[in-house]
């Protein structure tokens, strides 16, 4: 049996290497959308959906350092040898560094494992697979809610009992703090709870760092195997430091924690991204046409969340509405992708909100 001690420090890092995320489960709600939105003859139209940056005409961006780097691997002419199974060792201690900070005392004293893997959903699921094995005092996982689509098949898939605690609240399109103090307050002992390290997928709705420590400090005393999904560190803010706040933060208060980390949306390794400034202007330009629009509706929350994704707090039947009489494509629940925005058509997006909000 393998059961977690309080006496020690135990950790692990589950990382990622640059390969497309594999799709499990049910069909992606967000290829629908995009489907749909490829049969859509409206010159006007607006995929809101998917989740991959573009630039300001809406073209794929590479970074110039991913270019570079390519450039410099291709130099190299390296041979195509397997990997170990743990996969390249300089890429996971690099890795680890970017996650931690290369000064961290839980790398320099030799507490953590790096194992490569297939992005994200990749370590998600060996990360999955590796506490049902081994964590056999519960197989309780608690997701936020909502949390990422590909959460539930993955830790399901893995034969974990999926359960969920408070998170948003859409009375107020924020964090619902005093609902995930008294839901983290009432998980069994032992389970498992999954947090997002920053830039909350879907809402874009993190916690501030005082809300952080009070988190951290309960699920301490509910001693629960803490597990961090990161697919946003230096995507959110900017700053590779603060968007692993939380993370360094939990360790260093002794937490037993587990660590996804995936280079797709950060980097741009799935095949593109536009630079973190672009979403900021994005948002305060919106709000700034709704306002133009007359609208009296309170925006605060599209420039309050950050990241790549927006929950605008539209209902179900204003989404229909903005897809059937504007061609603007989003998920059902009213989350955008701000990547879908730019300046030429943010005009056009804030006047069909307005026009099914007013």
């Amino acid at each position: 049996m393998f059961e977690l001690k309080s006496s020690y420090s135990f950790f692990i890092i589950i990382l990622s290497s640059w390969w497309t995320e594999v799709q499990m489960g049910p069909p992606d709600p967000i290829l629908g959308v995009t489907e749909a939105f490829k049969r859509d003859t409206n010159p006007k139209k607006m995929n809101l959906g998917v989740g991959a940056y573009r630039d300001d005409q809406g073209k794929p961006f590479v970074l110039n350092c991913v270019r570079k780097a390519e450039a410099q691997i291709a130099a190299k002419k390296l041979d195509k040898e397997y990997l170990p199974i743990g996969g390249l060792a300089e890429f996971s201690k690099a890795c680890a560094q970017l996650a931690l900070g290369p000064d961290n005392a839980v790398l320099k004293s030799g507490r953590s494992i790096t194992v490569q893997t297939i992005s994200g959903t990749g370590s998600l699921r060996v990360g999955a697979n590796f506490v049902a094995r081994f964590h056999n005092v519960s197989q309780d996982v608690y997701l936020p809610k909502p949390s990422w689509g590909n959460h539930t098949p993955i830790f399901r898939d893995a034969g974990m009992q999926l359960k969920a605690y408070s998170y948003y609240d859409p009375k107020t399109c924020g964090f619902d703090f005093k609902g995930a103090l008294d839901d983290i307050s009432k998980i069994p002992e032992k389970s498992v709870i999954v947090l997002h390290a920053c830039a909350h997928n879907p809402t874009g709705v993190d916690p501030r760092p005082e809300q952080w420590k009070e988190m951290a400090a309960l699920i301490k005393k509910r001693n629960l195997l803490v597990f961090f999904d990161m697919a946003y560190q230096g995507f959110a803010s900017g700053d590779i430091d603060r968007d692993a706040w939380a993370v360094r933060y939990f360790i260093e208060q002794g937490h037993n924690v587990l660590l996804s980390q995936s280079f797709a949306k950060n980097m741009g390794l799935y095949g593109c991204i536009y630079w973190i400034k672009n979403t900021v202007k994005m948002r305060e330009m919106l709000v700034s046409n709704l306002k133009k629009e007359g609208s009296t509706h309170n925006w605060q929350h599209v420039t309050d969340q950050i990241g790549m994704f927006c929950f605008t707090g539209l209902k179900p039947e204003q989404v229909e509405r903005l897809i059937k009489e504007f061609s603007i494509y989003m998920t059902k629940d009213g989350r955008i992708s701000v990547a879908g925005v730019t300046s030429a058509n943010v005009g056009y997006l804030a006047h069909a909100i307005h026009a099914v909000t007013k």
